[in-house]
């Protein structure tokens, strides 16, 4: 039988109502959402997004965004003509790659996110601001150091992966300074750092996210991805993991491929005194406020 419009009325009430006690409990708390993987490439999937976004800065909540864009800098890439050198399943940025990934994760993609967040919060002007790490000291960075083993000699051996970098310091000030201005902004931050010799570094997304979740002691991470959450040996999700049991999922095999770094995030993330962290799918619309607002919550979160 199909709902009346009074009855899908009245059931929008009750869902609101039954959120009440979740939208007190995040009232004026950060949450940061790494936002990335296929749903960043649909505009239909990316103005859903940009719209829940507006809605939690509108419920109280400080969202701060971090994203990625692995697949649009390897389509910049192959259109530029240049090409990409893979060491272990890692991409080696060179100079050339570098210029094309920052051209595109600062200017294109960045600007993009917070162009959507600012149309989707026009009647109440919430609007989206777009940084990378290079400005106001956000993220310095030094480069990636990465071992393997020599396949003939066996000894470890260093892997050069150019101007891949890693977090190591997060100077949030100015994040905190939009989050807490009089006026509705929301940060969106382009995972680029920069040494303090003043060379600009590539840096994971997640692992930009988990450091500044951490920096802005968050209530909550959301890392948004392309599967459901953590998959148990059977295939069923994994609703709840402490740091151990996460450590212990990669240990076993639990956890595999993409996945692992993504717990190792979650659990450094969680270290560095986030409440908690939640691994989830992107591509569902309305998956932040199904995580955030209701009993069940979605996809897989990890506690101390």
């Amino acid at each position: 039988m199909t709902e009346t419009p009074e009855q899908q009325g009245w059931a929008t009430a009750k869902t609101l109502a039954e959120a009440l006690p979740y939208i007190q409990h995040y009232d004026r708390e950060t949450v940061v959402i790494k936002y990335g993987g296929h749903a960043m490439g649909e505009e239909s999937v990316a103005k859903l997004f940009a719209a829940d976004a507006v809605l939690l800065k509108m419920l109280g909540l400080h969202p701060v965004v971090v994203h990625g864009g692995g697949p649009q800098i390897s389509a910049m890439l192959k259109r530029a003509g240049v090409e990409s050198t893979f060491v272990e399943g890692l991409r080696v940025t060179d100079a050339a790659t570098m210029e094309v990934a920052e051209m595109v994760l600062s200017g294109a993609i960045n600007k993009e996110i917070a162009n959507w967040i600012t149309m989707a919060g026009a009647e109440a002007d919430v609007r989206g601001v777009g940084l990378s790490g290079k400005d106001a000291r956000l993220i310095t960075a030094e480069k990636v150091r990465r071992t393997r083993k020599n396949p003939e000699t066996g000894a470890e051996e260093e892997i050069d992966l150019g101007f891949v970098g890693e977090p190591t310091k997060i100077d949030p000030q100015m994040i905190l300074n939009l989050i807490h201005a009089d006026h509705d902004y929301i940060p969106v931050v382009a995972p680029i750092g920069v040494s303090k010799d003043g060379e600009t570094y590539n840096i994971n997304a997640d692992t930009v996210a988990g450091a500044l979740a951490g920096a802005l002691k968050a209530k909550r991470m959301l890392l948004l991805t392309d599967v459901p959450g953590v998959l148990d040996k059977d295939g069923e999700l994994m609703r709840q993991l402490s740091v151990a049991e996460a450590r212990e999922a990669i240990a076993t095999g639990v956890a595999t491929g993409g996945m692992i770094p993504k717990l190792e995030t979650a659990i450094a993330a969680v270290e560095a005194g986030v409440e908690a962290v939640v691994i989830l799918d992107g591509r569902r619309p309305h998956a932040m406020l199904v995580e955030l607002f209701t009993e069940h919550g979605a996809g897989t979160l990890i506690r101390a």
